[in-house]
């Protein structure tokens, strides 16, 4: 059979599912993203990934900043998709939307649904100590991520994974199991749908920059698990002995310690071991204001009064 898909991405996620839908033997007739962005120091309009990407396989591209009116939808009608496959695209589609490719809408989305539904899934599984994750390729529906779950796939969540590497890792995943699903539908297969289970459902609320301050009163291992999830964004920060830095970088020590949570209590090349309300956060790798990320070595050659600490 064939299949004429319309792509709906924005991020640098969603370029691999992009492609996969390129290699699948299917026809993606356009490509939707979202509006041109200011980026980088001059704030000048960027594309998104998925356009610079869509441009250069000549795939014509949309990029409406809504689809609610009757002349987007008309728009997307003359396509006349076959099926849309939305990742990370950023817009909400409207029931309307929904009901105009022949075979609906599919997501994919890179949580275990119903956990972690929304918009930072890949971060709020490191924030929350999960030791696994996965993506899902879902019929959409109205709802937020509450459409009946084709196919899915898993990974471990390891004690060295950042938001960046998972979110690297989930990527070429979700283009793993989308290019199973067009293969099978392409083959002639209606793919089972299963309903996500009514318990378990967890939001995945969008990250502020706010939540990057570390509060050394929580314990080390949470502390922990937020510098990992805010690499590459938003980056931790806090107060490392008088000096407001960027953490990029540390691990938890189950070691008490009798002094104020935020105190120094060692600083070696290996790392610098801060107090928190249970153990000690050895931050390895930083950012003073205005410069680069550095060793916490390359820190304390910097601040060479801080060795003297215990």
């Amino acid at each position: 059979m064939s299949l004429r898909i319309v792509f709906a991405g924005t991020p640098e996620f969603s370029v691999p599912c992009l492609e996969a839908c390129r290699a699948s033997g299917a026809e993606v007739v356009a490509v939707y993203t979202q509006p041109d962005r200011p980026a980088g120091r001059g704030r000048k309009l960027t594309p998104s990934p998925v356009k610079q990407a869509a441009l250069a396989a000549g795939i014509p591209v949309d990029q409406p900043v809504t689809l609610k009116t009757a002349e987007a939808r008309a728009t997307l009608e003359a396509y006349r998709p076959d099926l849309m496959v939305v990742v990370a695209y950023g817009l909400i589609l409207s029931r309307k939307v929904l009901a105009i490719p022949r075979l609906g809408c599919w997501n994919v989305h890179a949580s275990r649904l119903p956990r972690w539904r929304g918009a930072a899934p890949i971060q709020r599984a490191i924030l929350a100590g999960d030791g696994e994750t996965g993506v899902g390729l879902m019929q959409m529906e109205a709802g937020l991520d509450t459409g009946p779950v084709l196919l899915e796939r898993f990974t471990p969540i390891t004690q060295e994974d950042t938001g960046g590497s998972l979110h690297d890792r989930l990527s070429l995943l979700g283009a793993d199991v989308l290019a199973e699903g067009l293969r099978r539908t392409l083959a002639g297969e209606t793919l089972p749908a299963t309903p996500q289970s009514e318990s378990g459902v967890m939001y995945a609320h969008k990250l502020e920059k706010a939540e990057a301050r570390l509060d050394f009163s929580r314990p080390a291992l949470a502390l922990e698990r937020q510098v990992r999830a805010f690499d590459p964004w938003p980056v931790a920060e806090a107060e490392v002995a008088g000096e407001n830095v960027r953490i990029w970088a540390a691990h938890c020590i189950d070691q008490s310690h009798h002094a104020a949570p935020g105190s120094v209590a060692a600083a070696q090349r290996d790392g610098i071991d801060i107090v928190c309300g249970e153990g000690l956060l050895r931050v390895t790798a930083l950012q003073r204001a205005g410069g680069k990320r550095i060793t916490s070595a390359d820190y304390l050659n910097a601040r060479p009064e801080l060795r003297s600490a215990r």
